[in-house]
């Protein structure tokens, strides 16, 4: 194992971000996870112990494994708790204003002049991140996929400021530490995944709408006609709607192609709270949110 990055922060204990802290933990690694404050810091708590224990079901981990993890594990509501981490992971809200006073705020706590700052964002432009700090050679793009904990891949992205030796490392701990598969993107909108992705799930979001097909055939016609593991529809559902949508919005800011754009639907879907699975509604409907 690596032992350029033993001390890991998080900040953002949400879906994304709680499965960041878990994959890290799982490692072997001493990992903080903050949040907006104690209560949000709790429920953080409550989503990594409840994937834990998902994998305990599945036979897939020992019962003292997952408690050794979760005890390596602190949730904080305080970013000052992050001063002596030498990597954090922003995994915050897909919101450039929110993810830059993220940076601007670690830029001032962590100690470590030789720390790494990682974003998890889907989209944004690292090198704006990069840019509210004063150690722009040390931000990096460090996209997981969701579930984290069960996806391998992680899509590593440098801006025109970030180091070979920032890239070098932060790739040696995905893979060396946390044993993901890497592949590399330049610091565009979507970086690689994205750019595919979100065109065929707008595509099918038009489709539903114009009424060309329903939801659940759409999402059949992909899985069983394409052998895909989850339709487009679905797959919205899981990522998140307003994730989807924020995504669509930033390649469509950066490229200006209309199969980037907005399809009336999802943005009225997202205003009217049907974000998905984590709603318990959106192009499906699901038991619980």
């Amino acid at each position: 194992m690596s032992a350029r990055f033993r001390r890991v922060g998080v900040v953002g204990g949400g879906r994304m971000g709680a499965g960041i802290a878990e994959v890290c933990a799982r490692a072997g690694l001493d990992t903080v996870v903050c949040e907006a404050d104690a209560t949000a810091a709790r429920s953080a708590r409550e989503r990594v112990a409840a994937s834990l224990d998902r994998v305990v079901r599945r036979g897939k981990l020992e019962p003292q494994a997952a408690r050794d993890t979760l005890a390596r594990i602190v949730f904080t509501g305080s970013l000052d708790d992050l001063a002596d981490r030498q990597l954090v992971v922003e995994a915050v809200i897909e919101n450039a204003d929110a993810k830059t006073e993220v940076f601007a705020a670690l830029d001032k706590i962590v100690e470590d002049p030789a720390a790494v700052f990682a974003t998890n964002t889907s989209s944004l432009p690292v090198m704006r991140l990069g840019m509210a700090t004063s150690r722009a050679d040390r931000v990096v793009g460090l996209h997981f996929f969701n579930p984290v904990p069960v996806l391998p891949l992680v899509e590593i992205v440098a801006s025109l400021h970030t180091s070979p030796e920032t890239v070098t490392a932060v790739e040696d701990f995905a893979t060396g530490t946390l044993g993901k598969t890497v592949i590399r993107s330049r610091d565009r909108a979507g970086f690689v995944v994205n750019a595919l992705l979100i065109p065929y799930v707008l595509a099918a979001v038009r489709m539903a709408e114009s009424g060309f097909a329903t939801a659940a055939d759409i999402d059949i016609g992909m899985e069983l006609g394409c052998a895909h593991p989850m339709g487009p529809l679905k797959l919205a559902d899981l990522i998140g709607l307003d994730t989807v949508a924020s995504i669509a919005e930033s390649l469509y800011d950066e490229f200006r192609e209309p199969l980037y754009a907005l399809p009336p639907l999802l943005q009225r879907m997202v205003q009217a709270g049907l974000l998905g699975r984590k709603t318990g509604r959106g192009f499906h409907t699901y038991g619980q949110a």
